[in-house]
C-alpha cells in the first residue's frame, strides 16, 4: 500500500464545513463573520505518551481528543484538523482501527480531517486542531488563563487522577484490582474533552486551561498569567479520584490501602486528565452550576484565587501542607 493509497483508504472523506479539504496542497477554510480561528497542535510519541501495545483505536481517539481538551479549554467549537502521522509500515489491521476511533471522535465533534502528511518512521501523531470563538462588539469570547481575578472561585470538571493510578499500574509500581486497572485504564487511553463545558462557560469562567500535566501544574499557567496566587483544597480534589469507587468486593481493601498523600499525589500531579481547570466570580456559582447541567458535565469547587502570590495547599482542616507535588515536565 502506498502513500496516497492509505491516505484515500482510510482518511479521505467528503468535505462537509471546510472550503476545500484533502487533494490540494493547503486546505481551505472560511471562518465566520464576527469569528476568530483558535489552533492548537499535540503530538503523541510511542514510548512517550502511549504504550506500544496500545489498542489503535483508542489510541485513534486519544490523539484528537487531547487536541479537543484544548479547544474546550479555550471555549471553541471544532472545526477542523489535520493529521501528521509516521508509520513504521503501513499495516492495514493498525490502520483501520486507529481511524475508526480517530474519525468516530471527530464526527461526534463536526470536526472533520482536512490534511496533513504520512511519513515512514517511529510511531508518531501530530494533529493540529482548529475552531472558533465568538466575537461580539470587537470582544473575543474565548476563555485565557489571564482574566482570573482575586476572590474567583476555582472549579475543576469531573475527575481526577485516575489516569496516573492506572499508568502506575501499568509500569508496576502498584497492584490494583482488575476491575479498577480496567476504568482508570480507560481514562489514560480515552479521555472526554470538554468540549460542551466550554462552550457552556463563555461569559462565566475568567479563565481556563485542561488538565493535562496535572492540575497544580497547570494551575500554575493560570496563576503565572493572572499574575495571582491560589488556595487548594487538597482533600477535596483527592475525593475527585474515581477509582475510590471502582472497585467492587475488593473497594475497602483496596482503598484503605492507599495512603492520603497518595490520593493526593493523583489528584494534584497526575496528568493525562483532560478535565477542565477554570475560575469563575463568587456571584456566578448559580451560573457555573447551570453550565456544569447544561452540558452533563460534573463541576467541584476546590479552592480560590488569591491577590498573594503563591501557591497554599489545605487539608480538610484547613492545615497548610508543603507543596511536594510535582507536575508532569517532558525536559524536567
Amino acid at each position: 500500500m502506498g502513500e496516497f493509497d492509505l491516505i484515500q483508504r482510510y482518511f479521505k472523506r467528503p468535505v462537509q464545513h471546510s472550503a476545500l479539504g484533502i487533494g490540494d496542497d493547503c486546505a481551505l477554510l472560511q471562518p465566520r463573520a464576527n469569528t476568530q480561528l483558535a489552533i492548537s497542535s499535540d503530538m503523541l510519541v510511542q514510548g512517550r505518551h502511549f504504550f506500544a501495545d496500545v489498542d489503535p483505536r483508542t489510541l485513534g481517539h486519544k490523539a484528537l481528543a487531547v487536541n479537543l481538551s484544548d479547544l474546550a479549554a479555550c471555549g471553541a467549537k471544532p472545526l477542523a484538523f489535520t493529521l501528521a502521522l509516521a508509520l513504521p509500515s503501513a499495516d492495514a489491521s493498525w490502520l483501520e482501527p486507529f481511524s475508526q476511533g480517530l474519525l468516530a471522535l471527530a464526527d461526534a465533534h463536526g470536526c472533520e480531517l482536512i490534511g496533513g502528511d504520512t511519513t515512514a518512521g517511529p510511531l508518531n501523531i501530530c494533529i493540529t486542531v482548529f475552531g472558533e470563538v465568538p466575537v461580539f462588539a470587537g470582544q473575543s469570547q474565548a476563555l485565557l488563563r489571564s482574566g482570573a481575578q482575586a476572590g474567583d472561585d476555582l472549579y475543576v470538571s469531573g475527575n481526577l487522577g485516575d489516569a496516573r493510578l492506572a499508568l502506575d499500574a501499568l509500569l508496576g509500581k502498584l497492584s490494583v484490582p482488575a476491575d479498577v486497572l480496567l476504568r482508570a485504564r480507560t481514562r489514560l487511553e480515552m479521555p472526554t474533552p470538554r468540549v460542551a463545558l466550554g462552550h457552556a462557560l463563555r461569559g462565566v469562567a475568567s479563565s481556563a486551561i485542561d488538565v493535562s500535566d496535572g492540575l497544580l501544574g497547570d494551575l500554575g499557567h493560570i496563576l503565572q498569567a493572572s499574575k495571582l496566587g491560589a488556595t487548594i483544597a487538597t482533600d477535596t480534589a483527592a475525593q475527585l479520584v474515581a477509582a475510590r469507587a471502582y472497585s467492587t468486593g475488593s473497594r475497602d481493601v483496596f482503598r484503605h490501602s492507599i495512603s492520603a498523600e497518595q490520593w493526593r499525589r493523583w489528584a494534584l500531579a497526575g496528568g493525562d486528565d483532560y478535565e477542565l481547570l477554570f475560575s469563575a466570580a463568587v456571584g456566578q456559582r448559580a451560573a457555573v452550576a447551570a453550565a456544569a447541567a447544561l452540558s452533563q458535565t460534573p463541576v467541584t469547587r476546590i479552592g480560590q484565587m488569591d491577590a498573594t502570590p503563591g501557591l497554599r495547599l489545605q487539608d480538610a482542616q484547613g492545615q497548610l501542607l508543603a507543596n511536594s507535588f510535582a507536575s508532569f515536565d517532558h525536559f524536567a
